[in-house]
């Protein structure tokens, strides 16, 4: 009975020595928490930073893209415009030349040629 009488007080013994301590001051509390605030302050910063920037390159490389295609689209829109009007200009010329070997064929018809 006595062991255990000792083993009793020796076991609330160990447990009140380790409250005291584990416990901290109310200070001590204070001051891990604002540690805390700023290390949580910190990472957030550094995780807008780095959002930001990869927004940023994002736009950037599509603005890139897209001038690109619009050089690219206006290039082939006037080669386009360029052979078109090439086209009409050779239809026409061809177009006159016929008109006017016919007027001689006519003429050539009216003299009795």
């Amino acid at each position: 009975m006595r062991t255990s009488i000792f083993r009793g007080l020796l076991l609330t013994a160990t447990l009140a020595s380790t409250s005291f301590a584990l416990a901290q001051t109310a200070g001590q509390d204070v001051k891990d928490a604002g540690h805390d605030t700023a290390h949580a302050t910190k990472k957030v910063g550094h995780a807008t930073a780095h959002g930001t920037k990869k927004a940023y390159h994002k736009t950037a490389h599509g603005t890139h893209v897209a001038a690109h295609k619009t050089a690219d689209a206006g290039k082939d829109v006037g080669h386009d415009t360029k052979v078109g009007a090439e086209d009409v200009g050779h239809d026409t010329k061809v177009g006159a030349e016929k008109t006017g070997h016919g007027l001689h064929k006519l003429g050539d018809k009216v003299t009795g040629k």
